[in-house]
């Protein structure tokens, strides 16, 4: 039985909290922390039918002596970061200082230009290796169930995977005109960014959105997908041997881009600082304010998502194609804890990915990202923590 400290208070760390209440023969207790006390103690409400004991706690995550301060005080197993990726280095830095384990769901960016890069959090190796701590990096769904899958598929299925495309669709709709599913800060920068994808050991950049594929998805249809760049092909491009080609698609509506043109040629998706009435104003951060609440969604969300990995390769000489993912119901996922399918999937791999380090599975020290682990233990709980995944040997193939 082990301690975890929970960092956030959003919707996917309530999907956390939850998972790791259901789990309480692994995660004894533990305390969930954010700038906001009230949604900790709001979060807290939520989970009191459950055996594990749950406290709260007041940090600013965006300083480290805090965070160190409340580990001194828990004594937790491993922090779960699940704040925002601005705040990725701080709480690693505290965990450096008192030799806790470290897990997130997103690498760090600056919090002044649109990069998603794990140099940052891969400069911290050695020092967890020293320090005899684990960090397990992007364990959300992608990245996070995407690196797993591909571990799964290169222990299982190929000698060497060829080329890699991680689909990620959402069918949800929520009635509003505009919101984003996450972190509306954190999805528009993401967007808005150049794309890139990987081929031939070397990154390609393209124009934001600039490639569109229609894709038919298992369980959900027909959806335009566009090419994003996305961190897991930094780590995939490292981590698969032979990997000659890995592209991120998503799926956007004509309604969604056509909001999000309108706000960038308004320049309210701009991350610089502006002045407004006499302060500094981030026009990114007023639209993240006027939007709704991703953790609203839930009671709105009708539909289903469908994230999952198409792989091409060799097998015993012989050329393999093969397609894994889960399909997400945002409904069924509001019934059990109140939150739709996007903060479900990124929370119950987060919680599984805890469990993973806390039970001694994925205990090694240093930084890593999932693909470098054992996928098999966290495949079989997928199936038995709520994502349960499909696999298909004749996929449809993106052009």
């Amino acid at each position: 039985m082990s301690k975890a400290l929970i960092i956030g208070a959003g919707g996917v760390a309530s999907v956390v909290v939850h998972k790791c209440c259901q789990n309480s023969d692994v995660f004894e207790e533990i305390c969930i922390a954010s700038r906001t006390l009230s949604k900790c103690d709001a979060l807290k409400e939520q989970v009191k039918k459950y055996k594990t004991k749950v406290t709260t706690a007041q940090v600013d995550a965006d300083k480290t002596e805090e965070v160190i301060a409340l580990i001194e005080k828990f004594k937790p197993d491993i922090v779960i970061n699940v704040a925002l990726p601005y705040q990725d280095l701080t709480i690693m830095d505290a965990c450096l200082a008192t030799k806790v384990d470290y897990l997130d769901t997103a690498n760090y960016e600056p919090l002044d230009t649109a990069k998603f890069e794990y140099k940052w959090q891969w400069a911290y190796r050695e020092r967890f290796e020293k320090a005899g701590i684990t960090a397990v990096l992007g364990c959300g769904f992608d990245p996070g169930v995407t690196g797993v899958f591909t571990a799964y598929a290169l222990k299982h299925y190929f000698d060497e995977i060829h080329t890699i495309d991680i689909l990620d669709a959402n069918a949800g709709d929520h009635g509003y005109p505009f919101a984003t599913n996450f972190n509306p800060e954190i999805n528009i920068r993401e967007v808005t960014a150049k794309g890139s994808y990987f081929e031939n050991g070397q990154f390609i950049e393209t124009e934001p959105m600039e490639i569109k594929r229609v894709y038919n998805f298992p369980e959900i249809g027909e959806k335009d997908m566009y090419l994003l760049h996305h961190e897991e092909i930094e780590s995939l491009a490292l981590n698969v041997p032979g990997i000659k080609r890995i592209r991120f698609f998503m799926t956007f509506s004509e309604r969604y881009l056509t909001h999000l043109r309108v706000l960038q040629n308004v320049g309210m998706t701009s991350i610089g600082p502006i002045d407004f009435e006499g302060h500094k104003i981030v026009p990114l951060q007023f639209l993240k304010a006027v939007l709704p609440d991703p953790a609203s969604l839930g009671p709105r969300t009708k539909g289903k998502t469908n994230i999952g990995c198409i792989y091409t390769g060799i097998k015993d000489g012989k050329e393999v194609q093969y397609y894994v993912y889960n399909v997400c119901d945002h409904e069924e996922c509001y019934r059990e804890v109140g939150s739709q399918a996007i903060s479900y999937t990124t929370g119950v791999p987060a919680m599984i990915g805890a469990m993973m380090v806390l039970t001694g599975k994925w205990k090694k020290p240093g930084v890593y990202n999932v693909e470098e682990f054992d996928p098999d233990p966290f495949m079989n709980k997928l199936n038995e923590c709520g994502l349960p995944w499909k696999e298909t040997f004749k996929p449809e193939i993106v052009d």
